[in-house]
């Protein structure tokens, strides 16, 4: 597709986010993407999958070595598998070779899971006539506890967001963690209306016992920030805090900008195609820019109505999310908001420097939603 990085091109800047350990190679070791990078010679996806898949299964086959001697050389390598196969499926498996990724990420993540302590529960809420498929994470107490309910984006996975938030569980805080709408193991594709699903798993936290109902918080990312901002409106009575980290609003929607998805060159590879795979009816771009028009939440006319509390998360030079939608949020409603942008921070306010994303995570967005749920002093 025109605008998108020649392999040559896409090798030297996947090599050159993993040697900062920057998004999305977080985790992958230099030497090892250099070794993946190597094999490949076309821009086939199949063989994208395949090249990286071979370092996932060396990985397996050493936890499945370790497990009966060390369970945490064990568990090390099953999450290292599961960095791997991610990576092989991302940004999203629209083919043969990424799907069986994707399921290889899916099973290395749960052998992980089966380690943790405190377990990782992974739940089937019914919606309709399918299923929604989370993680919770609980802390050990004898008292209902609050909760933080973590939304991947539109590359990023639930896997992700377990694993990010499992310092929550030291602080006695739940974690349910959940794939975007079109994302990962989502039973609908992306489109108006399909934060229900969403909705349907807040309702689950509502039934379980162990949660306490009044401290429940809410984290977007880039395209899940999406979602958490519509939820911060239609479900301002059951959250006391929400984060959206530069999510689209109403100017990333816009049909031109849809158009010209090919030409960003601060996402890695296959924009348009992630794009594709995500939303509802959009087998063309033309399709999609109907689709995405029809998100905006100026036209659906959810900007001007009372908010949950919000921290706003955002780059000045995100060129993905444009700036412009923070101005939009910050401006609407009547609900004050807390903002952290980076002035020299792009999407997710992150830069190669200082400001990585485990670190915005740390500073930022962890103390934020701990004051929001009573767990620090604000």
């Amino acid at each position: 597709m025109p605008g998108e990085r020649t392999l040559e091109e896409l090798k030297a800047e996947t090599q050159a986010r993993a040697d900062r350990n920057g998004y999305p190679l977080i985790g992958l070791k230099p030497a090892e993407v250099r070794e993946a990078l190597a094999r490949l010679k076309t821009l086939d996806r199949d063989e994208w999958a395949a090249s990286w898949s071979i370092i996932g299964d060396r990985y397996m086959a050493s936890a499945e070595t370790a497990r009966v001697s060390s369970r945490a050389q064990a568990d090390q390598d099953y999450l290292a598998a599961w960095h791997y196969y991610s990576f092989a499926r991302w940004p999203v498996p629209n083919s043969p070779g990424k799907a069986k990724a994707y399921e290889k990420a899916l099973e290395a993540y749960l052998a992980h899971a089966r380690l943790l302590d405190p377990p990782l529960e992974v739940i089937r809420i019914p919606y309709e006539s399918t299923t929604i498929v989370g993680y919770v994470r609980v802390p050990k107490a004898t008292v209902r506890v609050p909760f933080v309910i973590a939304i991947a984006g539109l590359d990023s996975r639930k896997e992700e967001m377990v694993e990010r938030f499992a310092p929550f569980t030291q602080q006695g805080v739940g974690v349910l963690a959940l794939d975007s709408p079109g994302t990962g193991q989502s039973p609908v594709k992306a489109g108006p209306g399909a934060e229900q699903t969403l909705v349907r798993a807040i309702d689950y936290l509502w039934q379980r016992p162990d949660v306490d109902h009044t401290r429940v918080a809410l984290y977007g990312g880039s395209f899940g920030a999406y979602w958490s901002t519509i939820l911060a409106v239609i479900e301002k009575g059951r959250l006391c805090g929400v984060v959206a980290q530069s999510g689209p609003v109403h100017d990333s929607y816009r049909r031109d900008r849809t158009m010209a998805l090919a030409q960003n060159r601060e996402y890695l590879f296959d924009y348009v195609p992630a794009q594709l795979f995500t939303y509802e009816s959009a087998g063309t771009l033309e399709s999609l820019a109907d689709t995405r028009e029809k998100m905006s939440l100026e036209t659906l006319g959810l900007l001007g109505q009372p908010m949950a509390p919000m921290l706003v998360i955002a780059g000045a030079l995100d060129t993905q999310v444009p700036i412009s939608e923070v101005d939009l949020l910050m401006r609407s409603g009547d609900t004050p908001k807390d903002l952290w942008i980076h002035p020299r921070g792009g999407h997710m306010g992150r830069d190669a420097k200082e400001w990585a994303d485990p670190v915005i995570f740390r500073r930022v967005t962890m103390p934020w939603l701990l004051r929001a749920l009573g767990v620090l002093a604000g």
